[in-house]
């Protein structure tokens, strides 16, 4: 058995037509009858004729590839937001190529380089945690590549981009607490830089001042979201004269840090200490301590809107050769209670 691919011309010659005929039947062109439609894919099949992505490429100027960078696969957030990236993607024959930055910032700018070398018709993009330069995406923007950001979003103007509501879901997380009688809340929070961070930060300080309490700036701690950072910031909580009695945590890895550390170094309070955090993990119905509650920020439908994005700025680019819009959806967290 010969191990060379087989071509359209082997197809065209079967079948007794021309290659080009052979090209529009395999596209359903509808010059070309449907029984000649069904015979050839029929023989494609029969000898496992692939498309070349190549030729297809220089044909269509589209590859049907997309790439997709996030910060961390194994972070259940993101394999659930990319399951819906690629439901999305399959059901319009596109392929996905996934990169992850590890929250790495010269990283992340590696893996976009990657992917421009392989022709992506456009990128999904959830930001590392540390960006603080936005030089490489403005550039892309330029040359119109389809660019769309989730999660993770960087503060540019006119970008195309899918997150959740995180000054409504912190508004939503803090008056809970309220409810529960608690009066000083602390926020050991991201890195400063994030724009998810400062996001968290509004809604936290929205909430107090519609409740009519004084926000206190020794309350929010900024931190790189490494065990030791947030060790840091719980000694400095319990080293201020106003001790906290919650804590809103930015995500449930954070969360369970914080509790971990507790049952560490403060026994005498990790039962008491009421924790509300974000990203309402699967893993959180298992573990002997979750957070109160979590704010479900819905990944998997996340994914897939930022999908449908970027076909529609894939689809706008081939029209006008340019993104003419800048969509930009957000969607409501969910705030569960789990105890």
């Amino acid at each position: 058995m010969s191990s060379r691919m087989p071509t359209i011309k082997e197809i065209a010659r079967i079948v007794g037509i021309s290659p080009s005929a052979v090209s529009r039947a395999l596209h359903d062109h509808p010059s070309i009858g449907k029984q000649t439609r069904e015979r050839v894919k029929q023989v494609a099949a029969e000898l496992g004729y692939e498309p070349n992505q190549l030729a297809i490429y220089f044909q269509k100027r589209r590859t049907f590839t997309v790439g997709v960078i996030v910060p961390e696969l194994a972070e259940e957030f993101f394999s659930k937001a990319v399951s819906g990236i690629e439901d999305v993607a399959l059901q319009h024959d596109y392929t996905v190529l996934i990169g992850q930055s590890h929250d790495d910032e010269q990283q992340e700018k590696r893996v976009i380089e990657t992917m421009k070398r392989h022709h992506v018709d456009g990128l999904i993009v959830s930001i590392a945690k540390q960006m603080q330069q936005h030089d490489h995406y403005h550039r892309l923007m330029q040359y119109h590549l389809p660019l769309v950001f989730f999660d993770c979003v960087p503060d540019m103007p006119q970008i195309w981009a899918v997150e959740a509501d995180l000054v409504e879901g912190t508004m939503k997380a803090v008056r809970f607490l309220l409810r529960q009688g608690h009066r000083i809340i602390a926020l050991v929070n991201g890195p400063q830089c994030l724009p998810a961070s400062l996001q968290r930060l509004q809604g936290y300080r929205l909430a107090m001042e519609k409740n009519r309490l004084k926000y206190d700036p020794n309350l929010t701690l900024y931190t790189d979201l490494s065990a030791s950072a947030i060790a840091q910031a719980l000694k400095e909580l319990f080293h201020y004269k106003r001790k906290p009695t919650a804590i809103l945590a930015f995500n449930d890895y954070v969360a369970l840090e914080i509790m971990h550390e507790l049952r560490q170094q403060w026994p005498e309070i990790s039962d008491k200490m009421a924790i509300v955090s974000y990203a309402n993990l699967h893993i959180n119905k298992y573990v002997a301590h979750p957070p109160m509650a979590s704010l479900e920020q819905f990944p998997y439908e996340q994914g897939q809107k930022a999908m449908q994005l970027l076909i529609q700025a894939i689809q706008e680019k081939e029209q006008h050769g340019q993104l003419v819009s800048a969509p930009h959806i957000s969607i409501s967290p969910r705030l569960v209670v789990h105890v």
